[in-house]
């Protein structure tokens, strides 16, 4: 445990932000972490609320900040102003639509971006030397969210060392692993996924035909064992 010094950590209140979240508290433990959570416009709030229950589950201090304004020109279908539907099938089969590669409809334009550059802010504000975020690698493939990749983490690293004054850096601590790798992990560390929320849909129960719900779905298969969230 790094003692006296400090970690953000980006967390969205879904599976993989707050499997960041498990590896930064053991890391720092939870009395050096800061947890910031983001209002981005979205249609529903149950990341919000997931993020919360993470939060007081580890005791760490948590933030939330309302960004919508910077999206508000967007038609992400993940947006409460869309038009447009939330596909409802899987990632491979979205990208095999886009001939192999390209944007998927549910990528909020360079959302990582400016989350990052807030927690910056942050970071450099309260004295933290990291900042985490949960991009893996079954999200960078075919560069379907292009702002999870391992080259704009790369950049991303090298803008906020230098911007902060060489004083704070970036960790993806997943970007190698695929979905299966992040829920393994999490697993290891007793990360509290019967918190946390995934579902693109806001309802009371995920839809479980979304992509983020079938890419869910899989990883825990993938480790043998039932998603906690959907336990009765």
């Amino acid at each position: 445990m790094e003692s006296n010094k400090k970690a953000v950590v980006l967390l969205s209140g879904g599976a993989d932000s707050t499997t960041c979240l498990a590896v930064a508290v053991k890391k720092y433990g939870a009395e050096n972490v800061l947890a910031l959570s983001a209002f981005y416009g979205q249609r529903h709030k149950r990341e919000i609320e997931s993020a919360r229950m993470v939060a007081a589950f580890y005791g760490v201090d948590h933030k939330e900040a309302d960004l919508s304004l910077a999206f508000s020109m967007s038609d992400c279908p993940l947006l409460a102003q869309s038009t447009h539907h939330i596909k409802h099938e899987s990632y491979a089969e979205q990208l095999k639509e886009l001939g192999g590669e390209g944007t998927v409809d549910t990528y909020v334009p360079f959302r990582n971006g400016l989350l990052l550059s807030y927690a910056a802010a942050v970071a450099v504000s309260v004295g933290a030397e990291a900042i985490y975020y949960g991009a893996h690698a079954d999200d960078a493939a075919g560069r379907a969210y292009p702002d999870c990749t391992p080259e704009f983490a790369a950049y991303m690293n090298k803008a906020i060392f230098e911007g902060s004054g060489r004083t704070t850096h970036l960790e993806a601590p997943l970007i190698n692993l695929n979905k299966a790798g992040v829920v393994k992990l999490g697993l290891e560390l007793n990360t509290p996924y019967q918190f946390t929320w995934s579902c693109y849909e806001g309802g009371e129960k995920p839809c479980g035909t979304c992509g983020t719900c079938i890419d869910r779905a899989a990883a825990f298969e993938a480790n043998g064992v039932k998603d906690p969230a959907l336990e009765d």
